[in-house]
């Protein structure tokens, strides 16, 4: 699942992505302790608790942006408050638009790490150099985007998924891998295909 978000102050309408907290302007650290302990902390601790009353032995939360869980740190911001039921759901493509290592993350997560997506992203060269990584474009405007998820291995070559993987292993994770087919450079079904043959060659257990 994913973490959802609370808003920012008292009285806001709007989930609110607070990614720039600490500094300035003056307002922004209150919005962040606001979020979090105000509004977070209490939600999560019911849901922990009613999720445990019904069974639950895990709550894995994706890394997506617009979200409160958006990367490790945050993960274990919500995690060392509420308890270990809360893991990550590990999906690199969130991550390499972020700018962030997929691989180290999963070091970092450790045994943190509750399921896995295969899913790939390629920062499109020349794009991304001018505008950065923040991209508010279609997912459907490929061809403008700074970046676009892709099927796996059309991002990041086979070599760099078998060490993803052979990590994630090394973490203590054997289980499901989830693919998320969201290649719009492609058709649906030479996506899937193209992203099974990768999954296949590189999940080594």
């Amino acid at each position: 699942m994913m973490s959802g978000l609370p808003e920012a102050a008292p009285g806001d309408r709007v989930p609110n992505w607070l990614v720039y907290t600490k500094s300035w302007p003056a307002e922004m650290p209150e919005r962040d302790r606001y979020q979090w302990e105000d509004r977070a902390f209490p939600y999560w601790h019911g849901l922990v608790k009613q999720a445990s009353e019904c069974g639950v032995e895990k709550i894995a939360l994706e890394n997506f942006s617009a979200m409160l869980v958006w990367n490790p740190d945050t993960l274990f911001r919500l995690r060392n408050e509420v308890g270990a039921m809360v893991g990550m759901n590990l999906d690199p493509s969130h991550l390499f638009w972020k700018g962030a290592c997929p691989i180290a993350a999963a070091r970092a997560l450790g045994n943190v790490i509750h399921h896995v997506h295969g899913k790939d992203t390629r920062i499109e060269r020349g794009l991304a150099d001018i505008n950065g990584y923040l991209e508010t474009r279609e997912v459907t405007d490929v061809a403008n985007r700074a970046w676009n998820y892709v099927a796996v291995g059309a991002g990041h070559d086979l070599q760099w998924w078998k060490e993803f993987f052979s990590v994630v292993g090394m973490m203590g994770y054997d289980d499901w891998v989830s693919l998320e087919m969201e290649d719009f450079t492609m058709s649906t079904t030479a996506g899937i295909r193209s992203s099974i043959d990768a999954l296949q060659a590189t999940i080594l257990r």
